[in-house]
């Protein structure tokens, strides 16, 4: 079970930053100025530590009834989107219910984050946009053939189809997981996250930013090793 520090935010697209040295950084902005802490779980109450972040103002009307009170039983403004992360002691102790979270207690320029988002659904799709497939050539008396698969199976043996095939069908639209990014700038005043290099997800999609769960660390021998 994943228990990294992290945050969940909404992406607000990607822009350009420059080093000293001049050097281009292609970089995502999350916006986490909506977020806060809705919740809480303990050892002591539930046998496990989580905290609950809940994102964008929702009226009563969008929300049931278990849900309305539940926010009205912890005292909080009702949130649209409620996402429970796994965390240790000591990453709950910083956190007050309907407090909104500090970027700087979180993260740090340079450090490793896993993010986590939906991808953008693409619909039905063939496998040359799918799968990056060839097609056939565009000569020498190719017909209605051009963005097709080719062969999918052999004859008498086995006679069928086999299984896990690149064909067509539905594209996008996925939970996808991008490991070892940098964070390149924390800008906790206006409560945005600056990430290098790209992020699952439309503009204003939800992503999760956690902590880098494979990210490696130098050794005391100088040599790097995978964190336990």
């Amino acid at each position: 079970m994943n228990t990294k520090p992290g945050i969940i935010g909404k992406k607000l697209g990607m822009t350009q930053l420059y080093k000293d040295d001049g050097t281009v950084q292609r970089v995502t902005v999350v916006d986490v100025s909506s977020v806060a802490v809705v919740g809480k779980r303990t050892k002591e109450k539930d046998g496990y530590t989580a905290v609950i972040f809940g994102m964008t103002d929702a009226k009563d009307k969008h929300l049931a009834k278990a849900q309305q009170g539940s926010f009205k039983k912890a005292g909080v403004p009702a949130k649209r989107i409620v996402r429970e992360m796994r965390c240790d002691d000591e990453f709950l102790a910083k956190f007050e219910i309907g407090a909104e979270p500090k970027l700087d207690d979180i993260f740090h320029v340079g450090q490793i984050v896993d993010a986590q988002g939906l991808t953008r659904g693409r619909g039905f799709s063939g496998v040359v946009r799918r799968w990056s497939f060839a097609g056939f050539v565009q000569t020498h008396g190719t017909h209605e053939y051009r963005r097709h698969g080719g062969s999918i199976g052999t004859n008498m043996t086995p006679g069928r189809t086999l299984p896990n095939l690149k064909m067509p069908g539905q594209y996008g639209n996925e939970t996808v997981s991008i490991l070892n990014l940098k964070v390149v700038r924390v800008d906790a005043d206006k409560k945005l996250l600056f990430i290098e290099g790209g992020i699952p997800g439309a503009k204003n999609q939800l992503v999760t930013i956690r902590s880098g769960v494979k990210a490696r660390v130098k050794g005391a021998a100088g040599a790097s090793k995978q964190p336990r």
